[in-house]
């Protein structure tokens, strides 16, 4: 038996599913959290001893960072799910097979990105509007970040093949120890050696690779199905396109969820330097909530999938209940502590007052709403889990990315002020929610009906 990997492992397949559910998305929260107060790390250094351009400076490549990532990052969610229900379906040669694709998808992606954000980086920031006094500053933080990438996208597949047998644990560990050294080396690089962007964006890489090697060697130690064998890493022909079929679909919705951002930023951009620092000290506050909510996110995939994989059709409607309730919870009690506390947390990143204000305006929007972000991912990852990618990705798209674009040419310019253009994200949020409730009852009737199990 695989005692070391057992000892990680949680069952699924069988039992009440909520308390499993909370085991396994408490240590992925936890884990998450840390990473964002590690990133947080970051702007808050640079906010305190370098200024706001600096500050903005971090902040501003998020959104396109993230439309250059996602692709990949959904192939990550691709490679959970194969794994997921190979893992659950007892294959263990499907499951290894799996495992080394994903590993090889995962260093084939990073090489390409960081190729292709290290040479358009500037360009790309300028299409984006980004201040004159900023683009310089921008640019160099994000060609170091991308060099980072293959680090990157290791660690994230990587965890994704640990959270596919229910283990949240390790990938805490690791981040835990490779936050710790980004924080130190931020600290190092900006405040001893006045490095300013370009050490945060150093110590950022450079904590990636830990992360990377870590668990690198957790696969490699691993005497189970998700073991590693450098010597086999390639990639198999029938399992990428097993990857692909849920991964691309999500790579790609998150890629124009990321042009809807970009857009966003772009308009956030036109506001000059203090909203976009503003703009950067609440999204990386909020970012707290988001990561939280995420995390069910994350157990709806992975629980869906191991049943379905298993044929265990039959838990898939209460991992749907339990999941979409603990969202709900996490989402407002989160929303509401943030809304009683912003003023003190702002203050955190920044003593000026006009950044302050500015970051006020967002999260009075965002926050008490954000529950209807978690569960309209939630019912994403139940989509996902199931096997269906195409259906949420078309519905994401129109719900969400259309929806803000269209706003922003029609509604925003009859009042163009930041509150109208914050708004149109819980109305998507909403909106998008309810259309993939409706394609989870469609798919659950059409694909998994209530059947005996043997």
């Amino acid at each position: 038996m695989r005692l070391r990997d057992k000892h990680y492992e949680i069952d699924m397949l069988n039992g009440p599913v909520l308390p499993k559910l909370i085991s396994f998305a408490l240590p992925l929260m936890l884990s998450s959290m840390l990473q964002l107060t590690f990133n947080a790390a970051d702007v808050i250094v640079v906010g305190r001893f370098e200024g706001d351009a600096a500050l903005a400076a971090v902040g501003t490549p998020g959104s396109l960072i993230n439309l250059l990532v996602n692709l990949f990052m959904g192939l990550s969610v691709g490679a959970n799910v194969v794994v997921a229900q190979c893992f659950g379906a007892g294959s263990f040669k499907e499951t290894s097979d799996s495992v080394h694709t994903s590993v090889a998808l995962s260093l084939v992606g990073g090489v390409l990105v960081g190729i292709v954000g290290f040479v358009f980086a500037g360009f790309f920031l300028s299409l984006m509007n980004t201040p004159a006094e900023v683009l310089p500053l921008a640019t160099g933080y994000m060609r170091i970040y991308f060099l980072g990438m293959p680090a990157n996208l290791l660690y994230n597949f990587g965890a994704a093949i640990l959270r596919a047998i229910g283990d949240t644990r390790r990938p805490l560990t690791y981040l835990t120890v490779a936050g710790v050294v980004n924080v130190i080396l931020n600290l190092i690089f900006v405040i001893v050696f006045r490095m300013g962007v370009s050490g945060v964006a150093l110590a950022t890489i450079i904590s990636q690779m830990i992360s990377a090697v870590l668990v690198t060697l957790c696969l490699i130690r691993s005497d189970g199905p998700i073991h590693l064998d450098v010597r086999r890493i390639r990639l198999y022909g029938d399992k990428v396109k097993r990857i692909a079929r849920v991964g691309l679909p999500a790579g790609l919705q998150g890629m124009v969820f990321s042009i809807s951002n970009v857009l966003i930023q772009s308009t956030v951009n036109s506001f000059g330097k203090v909203v976009v620092a503003g703009n950067t000290t609440a999204s990386n506050l909020e970012g707290y909530i988001y990561v939280a909510m995420n995390s069910i996110y994350q157990a709806a995939i992975t629980f869906t999938g191991q049943n379905v994989g298993a044929r265990r059709y039959e838990r898939i409607a209460r991992v749907a209940r339990d999941s979409l309730l603990v969202v709900f919870a996490i989402g407002a009690s989160l929303g509401g502590l943030f809304m009683l506390f912003k003023h003190a947390l702002f203050q955190i990143y920044t003593n000026d007052e006009a950044v302050i204000a500015a970051a006020a305006i967002r999260s009075n929007v965002i926050a008490p709403t954000y529950f209807l972000c978690g569960m309209m991912d939630t019912a994403v990852g139940l989509l996902r889990g199931m096997g269906a990618s195409v259906m949420p990705m078309v519905m994401s798209i129109m719900g969400v990315c259309v929806f803000r674009v269209v706003w922003i040419l029609t509604i925003f310019p009859t009042n163009p002020t930041l509150f109208m253009l914050y708004v149109s994200y819980p109305i998507s949020w909403a909106v998008t929610f309810a259309a993939h409730m409706i394609c989870y009852f469609h798919v659950k009737r059409k694909k998994y009906p209530l059947t005996p199990t043997a």
